[in-house]
């Protein structure tokens, strides 16, 4: 009997879901584009994060030393840099390498390059220091900028250190607020799916008032006249679920082939895939959760007959 009641709402729920036309399609897409808002969001995250990762992983402490820096103080300095625990990797370019590769930069500049020449090799060696996890450097820094003389060499040959964690910081500030935003759009798509199935199944109601009243007097059960229409909003919600994992593929693919020169790295098509069960769950759940929610608004507001 429970089986036979099942059927029978499931199917009066599907077949007033087709009967009411345009204004089932109008719910199925406010719930899509709040998918698909949800899914852009996710998988932006993981690629503003992918970003975040990869210029963390191309900062370093770069220390330029005056021209007239002694060749011993500087070996000195980078073997007390090596000792350093949060220090991964050390690279000294020689005064002469410098050089070299000016001139190679400029090598299409012949008057430059005569001046040069003539003036001598006007560069001081380099060391870049790449730390273990950039939440170092700036235990890295503190240790270079140590006005008690912890370092072992004479600072006056250090012309400048360049640290650009700025750059970092303000870069992963820019995407929170990106984030945020994408947030505050996500709620607000919501909310609109919510509204548009709620009124698709307030006017499912009504156009079925009559049918609802002759139930009432046969002494049909809630459930059997409130589930219809807690099957339309669940349909909407699956059918919006799919119609925004159609609609993400192709923007990943179109997002990759357009960043791919400059982040490369990312990849946002090998992301989608990876973790497909995953979106489409939170998806699915999300879908399904805006339809019963707004159905059940709706049913509970007006099949008070």
């Amino acid at each position: 009997m429970i089986w036979i009641n099942l059927k029978r709402i499931l199917y009066s729920g599907f077949v007033n879901f087709w009967r009411n036309g345009l204004v089932s399609l109008a719910s199925v897409l406010a719930i899509t584009v709040s998918l698909y808002t949800i899914g852009a969001l996710m998988i932006g995250s993981a690629f503003l994060n992918g970003i975040i990762d990869e210029i963390k992983t191309k900062v370093d402490i770069s220390i330029s030393f005056k021209s007239t820096a002694d060749t011993n103080e500087i070996e000195a300095l980078k073997k007390s840099l090596e000792a350093l625990a949060e220090v991964k990797e050390v690279t000294l370019i020689t005064r002469e390498e410098e050089y070299e590769a000016f001139k190679q930069r400029h090598q299409d500049n012949a008057l430059l390059l005569q001046s040069l020449d003539e003036v001598g090799n006007p560069f001081g060696a380099r060391i870049n220091v790449r730390a273990l996890d950039p939440a170092q450097y700036e235990s890295i820094a503190n240790f270079l900028n140590n006005e008690e003389g912890s370092l072992s060499v004479n600072r006056s040959i250090i012309d400048q250190i360049s640290f650009k964690k700025d750059i970092v910081d303000r870069l992963s500030r820019i995407i929170a607020l990106i984030k945020r935003v994408g947030l505050v759009i996500s709620t607000v798509m919501i909310c609109l799916a919510i509204f548009a199935t709620f009124n698709t199944i307030t006017l499912a109601i009504y156009i079925s008032r009559e049918e609802i009243s002759v139930m009432r007097l046969v002494g049909a059960g809630n459930v059997y006249v409130k589930g219809p229409f807690l099957v339309e909003g669940l349909t909407a919600g699956f059918l919006g679920t799919l119609l925004a994992l159609f609609g993400l593929y192709p923007s990943v693919a179109w997002v990759k082939a357009t960043t791919i020169n400059v982040f490369g790295g990312i990849d946002l098509v090998s992301y989608y895939i990876s973790n497909f069960p995953m979106i489409f769950l939170v998806l699915l759940s999300s879908g399904l959760a805006l339809g019963f929610i707004a159905s059940y608004l709706a049913v509970r507001r007006y099949t008070r007959i």
